[in-house]
C-alpha cells in the first residue's frame, strides 16, 4: 500500500511507476478515513485491513494522475521527529568519529522545515548547506519498550527524506545546534509517498542515494545501517513513547559534502535528486536566500 499527502488530504496511490494515480481516501472510504494525512495514523491497523479488502483497480477509476507539485510530506504534523546520526560506518569515519556501539546520537528536526518531494530551498546567506539522504520511518502504532523482533509491526511505512544541514550554525559553539542547523525552511523534504513494509522483498535492504546535477555523491544500502530500523525503534522506545505519525530519520551514508576534501556545499542553481529503491525520488533545487531589508 502507498499513501500520499495530496493537497493536504490523505490519498491512496495506485498504478505503476511513472503512471501513478491518487484516490482521495476520505471519498473512497465514504468518510471512514481521513481527510487529513494525520488522521490515518491513529487508525492505521483499521486502514490497512480496509484497503486489503478493497478492489484497488476499481478505486483507481475514480483517481487522478499525480501532479507532484501537490504532494506534501506523508506525515506532515507528527507529535515527534527523531533523527539518528552516525548510523553508517563509512559516514562515521568520514565525520572523524568511531562507529557507535550503542544507540547513535539522537536529535530532532523541527516540523516547520518539512516539505514535499519537489521543492525550492533557500541557501541561508553565508551558510554551508550540505546534503544527507536518509530512509525515513513513520510510526503506525503507539510503541513503548518494544523489542526489535516486534518493531516492524509498529511501522506504518517508509519514505525518502533529506536531512539538509547548514554546517556553520549546526557546529557553532560552545555546543552544537543540530536541531536548528538542520531545520531551516525546506530542510526536511520527504516523499513522494509512504510505502508499507510488506511492499518490499526485504525492507531492511533498500538502495539509497543522491546526486547533484546528475553527479552521484551518495550511494549505499540500508542493510549497511549500523542500527537497522528495528533496533532504532526498540532503542528509542526504551526511553520515549512513539506515537502514530511520528517520523524517524534513520541516518545517512558516506558522501556528504563536509566529508569531502576539500569540503563541498550546495550552490544556487544546483539540483539535488535523492532516491530509495522501491519508494521513489525527491527533487530539490537551490537558490540564494533573499537578503533581509
Amino acid at each position: 500500500m502507498r499513501i500520499a499527502n495530496y493537497d493536504n488530504r490523505a490519498a491512496l496511490v495506485t498504478g505503476e511507476a511513472g503512471a501513478e494515480r491518487v484516490v482521495d481516501l476520505a471519498a473512497a472510504s465514504q468518510g471512514r478515513f481521513g481527510p487529513a494525512p494525520a488522521d490515518v495514523y491513529p487508525v492505521w491497523d483499521e486502514l490497512t485491513t480496509w484497503v486489503a479488502g478493497e478492489d484497488l483497480s476499481a478505486l483507481a477509476e475514480d483517481g487522478v494522475a499525480i501532479d507532484r507539485s501537490r504532494l506534501g510530506a506523508p506525515s506532515p504534523t507528527p507529535r515527534q521527529v527523531f533523527a539518528i546520526g552516525l548510523n553508517y560506518h563509512d559516514h562515521a569515519a568520514e565525520s572523524g568519529f568511531d562507529s557507535p556501539t550503542s544507540l547513535p546520537p539522537v536529535f530532532t528536526k523541527y516540523v516547520s522545515s518539512f516539505s514535499g518531494p519537489d521543492s525550492e530551498v533557500n541557501i541561508p546567506a553565508g551558510g554551508n548547506v550540505d546534503w544527507e539522504v536518509e530512509l525515513v520511518v513513520v510510526i503506525g502504532r503507539e510503541a513503548h519498550r518494544v523489542s526489535a523482533s516486534d518493531a516492524w509491526s509498529y511501522v506504518a511505512g517508509l519514505t525518502v527524506g533529506q536531512d539538509i544541514s547548514e554546517r556553520i550554525s549546526q557546529l557553532r559553539g560552545p555546543a552544537a545546534q543540530f536541531g536548528l542547523g538542520k531545520s531551516f525552511p525546506g530542510f526536511s523534504p520527504q516523499g513522494p509517498w509512504l510505502v508499507t513494509p510488506d511492499e518490499f522483498a526485504d525492507p531492511d535492504d533498500l538502495e539509497v542515494g543522491c546526486a547533484i546535477d546528475g553527479e552521484e555523491v551518495q550511494k549505499s544500502r540500508t542493510s549497511d545501517l549500523i542500527f537497522a530500523v528495528p533496533s532504532v525503534i526498540a532503542s528509542l522506545s526504551e526511553t520515549v513513547t512513539l506515537y502514530p505519525g511520528d517520523v524517524i530519520f534513520t541516518g545517512t551514508p558516506a558522501g556528504v559534502g563536509v566529508g569531502q576534501k576539500p569540503p563541498r556545499f550546495l550552490q544556487p542553481g544546483e539540483r539535488l535528486t535523492s532516491w530509495i529503491g522501491g519508494i521513489g525520488e525527491l527533487h530539490q533545487s537551490f537558490v540564494a536566500a533573499p537578503e533581509f531589508p
